[in-house]
């Protein structure tokens, strides 16, 4: 599951080991830091014993005569230089973790990144990217800040209790037990505050996706929001997930605030147990000032790290609760997966594509496709057309591998599309789909985008090659102009030109084209037709047309309604026939008359 509220919040603990298994960075090298934590925290042990040893040895009564001197100077450089140790063993592993948590907390954005793209196209379709991103960014960073200083505060602060404790009973095991258990009532408060801790700051995370999903939403369509008016009401959505979040966060953050206060009292009734239990002791029992002083220095030591634990604990759920999103990305199943070395490639040449029974729906609705049965031929011209919702873009990313059908197959070369090689399928079917998207970048670097090693006089031949030429040197700086982000500074038509030309530099076996729905002036689609026809010579060419003059110059045409391929042969034939497709020809030049429109949809 990708998105969604949790009832029954896994454990911390068990989202930890999970963690660990995807990222080898943290456990590489993890026994030498945990080693170095116990060396200083050992060190820190030893100061205490040296100033028990300093007052039970070097000061032996209350006359300066009693004060042995080279003894509490030694003892004195010998705390100095433990306390050096101590630094520097520290230092070393707040280093080592730091490094080893950048390191794995690179290499999990990666992984989380490849995954996102390795999802079908029905795992994006039913996950807002503003949900997906907020994976790969917002909840990776909570780990980052974790790790930088929770994490140590955790293996540091663990590492000097079991020293301590250790420590105290060797000193006097009575002393030691009342220490312990004063903290008890503190250890059961955070155990039982830790489940409800998790849960809150995990539903913080889900309304941070909720969050980023509905802004990003409202400024990619800001221009629509603008044009209808309805700022109000866009603004008083984003607002609706801006205040869940905030009570979500604030419920979280009341949650925690109970533990600083819980700590500080335990401190107050811990010491005051231990030297109540210390003066009743008495020197009878061999418990010496020396060891006394030195077990309460012991004590607050023992717990530091409970006040460690309780400033960070909101911390640590926090990015537990980010950790587990960003796990269950990597969890989810890989629908399409690639068959890699067991894959086969395609043989050269324009395929011929079969569609054998194929059905398909996405998570939400109905069947988008149902029972499909066609065949591609080998280097023909096809257009699938239909009315909104026939399924027609569907069949497109289908044919591309962007998703599986759930019933049926379908071949390229008679091969099952699922065992070929994802790199040989997307080096011979290449979509141009219906939105050309285009990076913030040039059109040059756009073009090559298919095809990296491709040269500049090697993009310059495809705007050759396919007649666009004329168009190119209209832009102000030829290649290096600037498309802008998602090639906004581009009308529709001109980002499927420039779509076109990088689909050529792929150079592809089969070219399948997603027509844009927004309707394209006349000198743009007269263009987009010469280009198109340059660039389907010698391929198979399959076009999803919402613009009925592209299934007029077509080799075949296929029409689908409700999912289901209800016609197919002929322009001309299929006008004869009277069916669907002279019922959408028809509107189409009703249309075309009376707006001067060439859209079907």
């Amino acid at each position: 599951m990708l998105d969604g509220e949790v009832e029954h919040p896994e454990g911390a603990l068990s989202v930890v080991r999970r963690g660990l298994a995807v990222s080898p960075e943290l456990r590489k090298g993890l026994g030498t830091t945990v080693g170095l934590a116990l060396l200083g925290a050992g060190g820190r042990v030893l100061v205490p014993v040296l100033t028990q040893q300093v007052i039970d040895r070097g000061i032996r009564g209350g006359q300066p005569g009693d004060v042995d001197m080279p003894l509490v100077l030694g003892l004195a450089a010998v705390s100095l230089v433990v306390l050096s140790l101590t630094t520097l063993t520290n230092w070393l592993t707040r280093t080592r973790l730091a490094r080893a948590a950048e390191t794995a907390l690179a290499g999990l954005r990666r992984r989380v990144f490849d995954q996102v793209h390795r999802l079908s196209i029905a795992r994006h379709t039913e996950n807002r990217r503003g949900v997906l991103v907020s994976r790969v960014t917002s909840d990776v960073e909570q780990l980052s800040q974790f790790f930088a200083w929770g994490g140590i505060a955790w293996i540091v602060s663990l590492s000097m209790m079991v020293a301590v404790a250790i420590t105290m009973a060797i000193y006097d095991w009575r002393l030691a037990l009342i220490a312990i258990f004063s903290s008890v009532p503190l250890f059961v408060l955070l155990k039982a505050l830790q489940r409800r801790i998790l849960a809150a700051w995990d539903l913080v995370r889900t309304r941070v996706g909720d969050m980023l999903g509905s802004i990003g939403e409202a400024v990619a369509g800001a221009a629509v929001i603008r044009a209808y008016g309805v700022q109000d009401r866009a603004t008083e959505r984003v607002a609706v997930t801006v205040d869940d979040h905030q009570r979500a966060f604030v419920k979280a953050g009341k949650l925690g605030a109970v533990l600083f206060p819980a700590n500080e009292v335990f401190a107050v009734v811990t010491v005051s147990a231990v030297v109540l239990a210390g003066l009743a002791l008495g020197p009878g029992s061999g418990l010496t000032a020396g060891q006394l002083v030195a077990f309460l220095f012991l004590v607050q030591l023992f717990l530091e790290p409970v006040a460690e634990f309780t400033e960070v604990l909101d911390q640590t759920q926090t990015a537990v609760a980010g950790w587990r999103k960003v796990l269950d990305v990597l969890d989810t199943p890989i629908e399409v997966a690639d068959p890699g070395a067991d894959g086969v490639d395609l043989p050269a040449g324009p395929p011929e594509l079969r569609v054998e029974g194929v059905s398909y729906r996405y998570p939400v609705g109905s069947y988008a496709l149902r029972d499909v049965d066609v065949v591609f031929r080998s280097g023909a011209s096809v257009a699938v057309v239909g009315a909104t919702g026939s399924g027609k873009s569907t069949l497109a990313k289908l044919l591309v591998r962007l998703a599986d059908p759930q019933h049926g197959r379908i071949t390229v070369h008679g091969i099952d599309l699922r065992t070929v090689r994802s790199a040989s399928l997307r080096s011979n079917l290449v979509l141009v789909p219906q939105e050309s998207f285009l990076f913030d970048t040039t059109i040059l670097e756009n073009v090559r985008f298919a095809n990296p090693e491709a040269s500049e006089a090697d993009v310059r031949l495809a705007f050759y090659e396919l007649g666009l030429d004329d168009w190119l040197d209209t832009m102000p700086h030829g290649l290096a102009t600037e498309v802008g982000q998602r090639g906004d500074s581009l009308s529709v038509g001109e980002r499927q030109l420039v779509a076109l030309a990088r689909a050529y530099v792929a150079n592809p076996t089969c070219l399948l084209l997603d027509e844009a729905t927004s309707a394209v002036d006349p000198g743009t689609e007269t263009r987009i037709a010469r280009a198109l026809e340059s660039l389907s010579r010698g391929r198979t060419s399959i076009t999803i047309a919402h613009r009925l003059s592209t299934a007029e110059r077509a080799d075949w045409v296929l029409v689908l309604d409700g999912g289901r391929l209800v016609e197919q042969g002929h322009h001309d034939d299929l006008l004869v026939a009277g069916g669907v497709y002279a019922a959408l020809h028809a509107s189409w030049l009703d249309v075309t008359r009376s707006a001067g429109s060439t859209a079907v949809t």
